[in-house]
């Protein structure tokens, strides 16, 4: 079964070189937002599948701290983005 989790953070890491390379390379701040919020996402989905392979119950309650976190960051861009701020 670990090696599900194994074949997973391997497309993970692909995920998040992609969305870095957006996240450099991105025309608009919009595309960076985007990326920004894919990166934020991944993340998070690495710490809940650490927190499995682990069986620590630490990595969930940090995952979703980051969660809410990156949920406000990306707000707070956007409405700055938008001019509401």
């Amino acid at each position: 079964m670990t090696y599900i989790i194994y074949i997973s953070f391997s497309f993970m890491i692909v995920g998040l070189f992609l969305a870095a390379i957006r996240f450099i390379k991105g025309p608009t701040a919009g595309d960076r937002t985007v990326a920004l919020d894919t990166l934020t996402t991944i993340l998070v989905a690495g710490l809940f599948l650490l927190a499995y392979l682990f069986g620590r119950i630490i990595y969930v309650d940090v995952a979703l701290v980051y969660a809410v976190l990156g949920f406000i960051g990306v707000i707070v861009i956007a409405r700055y983005l938008e001019g509401a701020l």
